[in-house]
């Protein structure tokens, strides 16, 4: 499979994992918008949103989860963050693997894009 983000949780590709267990992987975004920029990714490959099942309810829930134990862990979860997922090219999708951008440590602009 040719997925950077499959690679990343194969090992074959280095990142600067922050969490990982048997269903989520968070490393550090490359190219951070925000002090803290993170990238939260199944391990399971789906390639967007409009490609989730009945079946993964229990994984979005873990995955938001984590993203609240993440924020807490490294002291940003009362200050706030963002939270987000595009769908596709037109909304900016760039990796055809869903993952969830946890941004914090600076005020966030609305509208956003």
């Amino acid at each position: 499979m040719s997925c950077i983000f499959c690679k990343i949780i194969n090992k074959e590709i280095p990142a600067r994992i922050l969490y990982e267990d048997e269903r989520v992987l968070a490393f550090y975004d490359i190219n951070p918008q925000a002090p803290y920029h993170i990238l939260v990714i199944p391990k399971k490959h789906i390639s967007t949103l409009l490609e989730l099942e009945e079946a993964d309810k229990e994984l979005i829930g873990h995955i938001y989860l984590t993203i609240n134990q993440i924020s807490k862990d490294l002291g940003f979860a009362e200050r706030g963050y963002r939270v987000v997922v595009n769908c596709k090219e037109e909304a900016g999708q760039t990796v055809f693997h869903m993952h969830f951008h946890v941004l914090a440590g600076r005020p966030m602009d609305w509208p956003p894009g």
